[in-house]
């Protein structure tokens, strides 16, 4: 309600005048008028319509009506944006040009709890059935910005891809060049010791030796877990030097890894959602439960 005043008028016409009864659970608006005198029935649906709308409605009908408006009964002007299911609670004014008419809804019997229970579904089906209808336009908008969104995500990702791809390789073939090294020393501390065992001692010199450098090397794979508290099992300990290089050579390079993996997330948390958008089915069911199914 505003509290805007109400212009005169110069007629002030009974209730009968106006009459509305329901029909089917719709209330039925029966007026006259005035340029075509006759008498026109208004059905509306007091959930959706509004006052401006069934205003319009009679203006429509009868081309000579120049003014038409609601006013309460104190005097005050109802809005245009008022439900008519509002509307109809109280007497009201209706003013047609310049003639007023008094307006007396009939009281509504109390409906029952089952009565009211199915008019709530109603109305909920009503909302979902609303829904549905503008679920595409819905749609199509969302896409585009998740469209946009993947571009944008792109571009700033493609720099860091590039260089990303650049210190992989760089750690890459650091840490095949320390595998093709620790093999070499391998070999050459394998060759040392059968060197000195058959050609420069005895076995029984080199036994003890033989020994010790066993036992130096499980203290060194002890060491390792304990540091990493991991067991020394070579492609671990790979991927762990592999990381140790790619991080060293990020850093040097600036390389954020932080915000890469942030642009990464937010890149596949967006093709997740643009995939559930273009499938209807999966629209409104939880994350989890299509994980599930998929």
């Amino acid at each position: 309600w505003r509290g805007r005043e109400a212009a005169p008028y110069s007629t002030l016409l009974p209730s009968d005048e106006v009459t509305i009864n329901y029909r089917h659970g719709l209330p039925v608006i029966t007026l006259m008028l005035p340029t075509r005198s006759e008498r026109c029935q208004f059905t509306v649906k007091p959930v959706v319509t509004t006052v401006g709308a069934f205003l319009q409605d009679v203006q429509r009908e009868d081309k000579g009506i120049e003014r038409a408006e609601v006013f309460a009964t104190d005097g005050t002007k109802v809005s245009d944006a008022t439900l008519m299911e509002v509307l109809l609670m109280d007497d009201f004014k209706l003013v047609i040009n310049n003639t007023a008419y008094n307006v007396s809804p009939p009281v509504k019997d109390k409906l029952s709890s089952e009565h009211a229970t199915e008019m709530e579904d109603i109305k909920s089906l009503v909302h979902r059935l609303f829904v549905a209808l503008h679920l595409e336009d819905h749609q199509i908008r969302k896409e585009r910005e998740l469209l946009q969104k993947l571009d944008h995500l792109k571009g700033e990702l493609l720099p860091l891809e590039q260089m990303k791809a650049r210190i992989m390789d760089s750690a890459d073939a650091k840490t095949s060049r320390l595998l093709w090294v620790g093999l070499a020393l391998m070999s050459t501390q394998g060759g040392a010791l059968a060197w000195l065992t058959w050609w420069v001692y005895s076995w029984d010199i080199m036994e003890p030796v033989t020994y010790f450098i066993t036992y130096g090397s499980a203290m060194a794979f002890y060491a390792y877990f304990v540091l990493t508290k991991q067991d020394y099992i070579y492609p671990h300990a790979k991927d762990r030097q592999f990381l140790h290089y790619f991080y060293r050579k990020s850093k040097k390079q600036h390389f954020n890894v932080e915000r890469y993996n942030k642009l990464k997330d937010d890149l596949a948390e967006a093709e997740e959602s643009l995939r559930r958008l273009r499938q209807p089915l999966h629209l409104r069911l939880p994350i989890q439960e299509i994980n599930g199914k998929d």
